[in-house]
């Protein structure tokens, strides 16, 4: 463990100064990318929302195994 500390504290002056804060901007391919992945998140909440649903008509429709959801109610009220 001290001779990692000590190899680290030899190699920190060797490290590059930290820029000046007008020497740093984003510039236009950030901006770009930052875009590109807010689309990429609205694409995935709309597919999400539309598979959601789709999963939602074929568990009614009774796609998984188990009995739909018009049999479900009308089986619950039988048995009372």
């Amino acid at each position: 463990m001290n001779s990692l500390l000590i190899t680290l504290v030899g190699f920190v002056p060797l490290a590059d100064p930290a820029p000046a804060a007008d020497d740093v901007k984003a510039g236009w391919g950030a901006f770009a990318i930052f875009i590109a992945l807010a689309i990429a998140v609205a694409f995935l909440g709309w597919s999400l929302t539309k598979h959601l649903k789709k999963a939602k008509l074929n568990a009614d429709a009774g796609a998984f195994g188990d009995v739909p959801a018009e049999n479900a109610t009308a089986e619950t009220s039988t048995r009372d």
